[in-house]
């Protein structure tokens, strides 16, 4: 099942490549509204896209344990808070950007928008690391229900 995963994290790849194509358009020609705004919109398809995918695996098939030694899980565990806390902040102020840009709210849009955008490229960079150190670095774990992953059993 890590092709699930493997396709799931390229949609945050593809999220982030698409936020910085999006960026260089407005910022090359701040009149480009309708190509920054078709582009930033597949952008958060994409990132919806991801979030569907995760969301279904976690519920259907479920959550793969870290696999790697037992000196290496704290600091994994501590670099996994660290993603799900840029991927919430990420995905706030994401659809914060999106709502004030379709708003025509400009200026709090040019005011929240690079922030937004910098968080989600950490968010993916991040996110592509878990998903090597759960499946590449080491041998995936057991996969699992989300609550036992999380409180073992």
């Amino acid at each position: 099942m890590n092709y699930l995963a493997l396709i799931s994290v390229s949609f945050i790849v593809i999220s982030a490549i698409l936020v910085a194509i999006g960026w260089v358009i407005i910022a090359k020609d701040r009149s480009n509204i309708e190509k920054h705004k078709k582009v930033m919109t597949a952008a958060a398809i994409a990132a919806t896209t991801f979030f569907i995918l995760y969301v279904s695996r976690t519920i259907f098939v479920g959550n793969t344990a870290f696999g790697g030694p037992d000196s290496v899980k704290p600091f994994y565990l501590g670099f996994m808070i660290f993603h799900i806390l840029l991927a919430t902040t990420g995905g706030i102020l994401g659809l914060i950007t999106l709502y004030l840009g379709y708003k025509n709210k400009i200026e709090k849009h040019r005011k929240i928008g690079p922030k937004a955008s910098v968080v989600w490229f950490f968010t993916a960079i991040t996110g592509v690391t878990v998903y090597i150190l759960l499946y590449v670095a080491y041998d995936p774990g057991e996969t699992t229900n989300v609550f036992r992953a999380i409180i073992g059993g």
